[in-house]
């Protein structure tokens, strides 16, 4: 509540002509009183907005409004983000400054960071192009905060170790002694100083010395647990978690990515923390959409999206001075990049690539763990290469009898024959196949019986046959024509970090099947895998497309269900 003094005052302030600097000034110190005796700090602000508007608006006829402009932004920079942003910068010139040409564009996306500052939000998911300044904008949102808390632990990250020295580099300069950065962070927060650094660690402090410092950079594959803590007041800031537009294709790659995320960076998080995320929107599987999708009706989370151009077709980031893209730039980079990575890089509409057969989301998965009963066997198909950028693929399925196959193994490897043939016979001894089909074309046949004389070295019995397969055209023509068995009947292993979850969880079990780099790109390949386009290989999909053939009649004996604790499985 204002004092009966404050209330006088405002009232007659409101009644004079505040186009005159006195009287200006007069409310600006109003202003102050009110929060140094009131404690109204809201009020304060108010006061303060409408001193600062008009001493703007009369900075031209009068310097010394000028002045009164930056006191406004002084006092409003601890509480205000973009006066924060305008006072830092102030002794900078116009056209070298970071917000000032941006402001048109950024300024909602300040007042989002303003929004999760206050309390509003508790996440802000950041995506717009490539080098308009979101990175930088978000460095600026984290110093501001570290001034006004700089007892709190905070932490930034990505997707790697050079871009966290990068973050720590920028906010390292934000935050410089007076004397050294052009910058004036510590006029705003007079009473912080810069108690330790350290590049080694990538670490600011700018409270007395604590085990955990006011913030830290890290990448994604770098120490967390044990050094890093955000406090219930802090901030967990993740920027660019998937490295490039080859990670983001792949399924495996992604999810991976997304449990590290959850176990590594948010598993640091106190109660009441909270996270602001950036990042290139290039798949609806990335960290940022995945965290979209499971929060859609959350009122506490946004989503800020501003693409590169405008329904008319014009920049959004035309910025002044001469900065930022213009309409003709992204036309041209429209012109040469593929529709898909333009749209998901530059449109913020994150892509799945059109015709997907085998979409990750309509397979099969279980979590490592295979049915004790209804086991009938073990069967493979191979799909024969030599090397050369093909890759051998051999998927390795426990057929069970009311037809499910658990995928537990799987052979995927561009290596020569020299490399493959002990690979593959290994793997076949290890899991105790008993039945694999060989694809007969481009000397498979001579392939498979290489795999017999290696066997019969080892007193290994297994039978092995040969087919041949078909043509191109009629190869996809199977791929397709099976595809509804491969994933109505085909059980993959999930991600090694969903399988260790789900052993936390249940510990019964001590034997579980686990993925290895193989099978992980196998994966990758059939997910990616379009029925329409261009695949760069198949070899994934034709080889579960040979082993359902194979299941399905490739072979003439009676099979027997037995226990396949028998082969000791």
């Amino acid at each position: 509540m204002l004092s009966n003094q404050n209330k006088k005052n405002l009232s007659k302030l409101n009644k004079s002509d505040l186009n005159q600097y006195e009287n200006l000034e007069l409310m600006f110190e109003t202003a102050r009183n009110v929060l140094s005796i009131d404690g109204d700090l809201e009020e304060a602000l108010k006061i303060c907005e409408r001193v600062k508007h008009r001493a703007s608006a009369n900075a031209v006829k009068d310097s010394r409004c000028f002045g009164l402009y930056n006191k406004c932004l002084l006092f409003e920079a601890p509480h205000k983000f973009e006066s924060f942003l305008l006072y830092m910068e102030k002794n900078r010139p116009p056209e070298k400054c970071f917000y000032l040409p941006r402001r048109k564009t950024l300024k909602v996306v300040v007042d989002d960071l303003q929004d999760l500052e206050d309390g509003k939000i508790d996440f802000l998911g950041i995506s717009l192009p490539p080098r308009v300044g979101k990175s930088t904008l978000c460095i600026f949102f984290l110093a501001w905060v570290m001034g006004k808390r700089p007892n709190s632990h905070n932490a930034m990250g990505g997707h790697s170790g050079i871009l966290a020295k990068g973050f720590y580099g920028e906010a390292l300069n934000l935050t410089a002694p007076p004397g050294k950065s052009e910058y004036t962070f510590y006029d705003i927060f007079p009473d912080v100083k810069l108690e330790s650094k350290s590049a080694d660690e990538f670490t600011v402090n700018l409270d007395k010395p604590d085990r955990f410092a006011t913030l830290t950079c890290r990448g994604i594959d770098g120490t967390w647990t044990g050094a890093i803590d955000i406090s219930n007041d802090g901030y967990l800031y993740v920027d660019d978690l998937v490295r490039d537009r080859t990670e983001s294709l792949s399924p495996t790659r992604l999810n991976n990515r997304y449990q590290d995320y959850l176990n590594v960076m948010v598993d640091r998080k106190n109660d009441g923390s909270k996270e602001l995320m950036v990042g290139t929107r290039w798949n609806i599987m990335d960290p940022l959409g995945r965290v979209e999708k499971e929060n859609k009706d959350n009122p506490r989370y946004r989503f800020r999206k501003i693409p590169a151009l405008n329904e008319k077709g014009e920049s959004n980031f035309q910025y002044d001075y001469g900065v930022g893209f213009s309409t003709k730039y992204y036309e041209d980079v429209k012109a040469r990049l593929d529709k898909n990575e333009w749209e998901a890089k530059y449109q913020q509409r994150p892509f799945v690539r059109e015709g997907l057969l085998f979409p990750e989301d309509e397979l099969r998965f279980f979590n490592g763990i295979v049915p004790s009963g209804g086991f009938v066997r073990v069967v493979s198909a191979c799909d024969v290469a030599w090397g050369g950028g093909d890759a051998l693929s051999m998927p390795i399925g426990y057929e069970y009898e009311n037809g499910d196959i658990y995928i537990v193994d799987w052979v995927f490897n561009r290596g020569v024959k020299e490399v493959t043939i002990p690979i593959v016979s290994g793997k076949i001894m290890g899991n105790k196949i008993q039945q694999i089909n060989f694809e007969a074309n481009n000397g498979g046949e001579m392939y498979a019986k290489y795999v017999d004389d290696f066997l019969s070295d080892k007193s290994y019995k297994c039978s092995i046959t040969s087919t041949k397969a078909p043509g191109e055209m009629a190869k996809m023509a199977k791929i397709i024509q099976y595809s509804g068995d491969i994933k109505k009947k085909f059980i993959f292993l999930a991600t090694n970090s969903q399988i260790r979850n789900a052993a936390k969880q249940d510990d019964s079990h001590s034997e579980r099947f686990f993925r290895n780099e193989e099978y992980d790109n196998a994966i990758d390949e059939l997910t990616t895998f379009v029925q329409i386009g261009k695949n760069e290989h198949d070899d994934a999909p034709d080889s579960l497309s040979q082993l359902e053939r194979f299941i399905e009649g490739g072979f003439t004996a009676k099979v027997e269900v037995e226990d396949r604790r028998k082969y000791g499985i």
